[in-house]
């Protein structure tokens, strides 16, 4: 199992474009992808291979999202998803 804490790129935070993005990347893997996310106090996991799962977690411009990765490919998985943050999810 993978972790790996990363904030939100795109300027309009984690809506749908960038979530089918995500969804699009963690779905050619085997491994289990989650999405967790602090709100009023409490984590809120989702399905990281989800849209709606992702879109409820409403998360904004720089906030903290925790990607939680568990399968045969797990490594590789986390690397195309941090890969989307870095290029911003292509919204730049």
């Amino acid at each position: 199992m993978k972790k790996k804490t990363l904030a939100i790129t795109p300027k309009l935070g984690l809506h749908a474009r960038p979530a089918s993005l995500f969804v699009q990347t963690s779905s050619r893997f085997q491994a289990d992808v989650k999405v967790s996310k602090l709100m009023d106090g409490e984590e809120v996991v989702v399905n990281g291979k989800s849209v709606m799962g992702l879109m409820m977690l409403a998360a904004a411009f720089g906030e903290k999202v925790q990607i939680t990765v568990d399968g045969p490919d797990e490594e590789a998985a986390l690397a195309k998803i941090e890969e989307l943050f870095r290029k911003k999810f292509d919204e730049d």
